[in-house]
């Protein structure tokens, strides 16, 4: 590749980000499909290919966040994910990290801490792709390895990078996994698929206050050991 060439990859990387309110404007199906065509180019532990996708919108994108909503307005605590995605007891620096991901978002919107209504009701949104006209779904084998998480991480990252090289952006979503009952039952899944994460899949609303979060990254000196010898 030219140095050109590199420079617009970067680019991508650099802006891409979790988006987290949406134009109603819809993506079309040809769109959706390239994304993916594009996402299954991503390594694989010995090209296993562990992934599947359900790609919903319209009457099936509503059926599916109806459901889900419903369940949280009415036993969210009821609800856990099939596989653990925090750890059980806090870690440092990483409950850290994520705190500050947290109040610079409330913050930024406005919300007390205290308010637990409106916070409530910020954290329903994740459940309704925050208004994104396509959402996916990502299932996994429930007898694949770990190693197969890290396969997934890759397909995840080109779907996301396709998608904002095509003016889209996204929000990769590991809450719908609690949902994984709610979800079985609407789409139907095969027993041995468990509920790995969904995907928010639009075009940014650029006016929306929400959009403005930028999450900060730590810089390569503190997680990198470069050894010459």
């Amino acid at each position: 590749m030219t140095a050109i060439d590199m420079s617009v990859v970067d680019t991508v990387i650099t802006s891409r980000k979790s988006v987290r309110a949406y134009k109603k404007d819809a993506v079309s199906p040809e769109l959706l499909r390239h994304l993916l065509e594009m996402a299954m180019h991503a390594p694989s532990t010995t090209n296993t290919q562990p992934w599947k996708v359900y790609v919903l919108t319209g009457a099936a994108l509503k059926r599916l966040t109806d459901a889900v909503c419903a369940a949280f307005d009415k036993e969210a605590e009821k609800h856990r994910s099939e596989y653990a995605y925090y750890p059980d007891k806090p870690l440092e620096p990483y409950l850290s990290r994520r705190r500050k991901l947290g109040h610079d978002m409330y913050r930024l919107l406005g919300i007390a801490r205290e308010d637990r209504e409106r916070r409530l009701e910020q954290h329903r949104k994740n459940l309704e792709f925050f208004g994104a006209p396509a959402g996916l779904i990502f299932t996994l084998h429930r007898d694949l390895p770990p190693a197969n998480f890290i396969d997934y991480g890759a397909f995840f990252q080109n779907i996301m990078l396709s998608a904002k090289s095509h003016g889209l952006d996204t929000c990769i979503q590991a809450y719908w996994s609690d949902y994984h009952r709610i979800i079985r039952d609407v789409l139907a899944l095969a027993p041995e698929e468990m509920v790995l994460a969904g995907m928010a899949v639009g075009y940014a609303d650029t006016e929306a206050r929400i959009n403005r979060l930028v999450s900060v990254r730590e810089p390569v000196d503190s997680f990198a050991v470069f050894m010459e010898n």
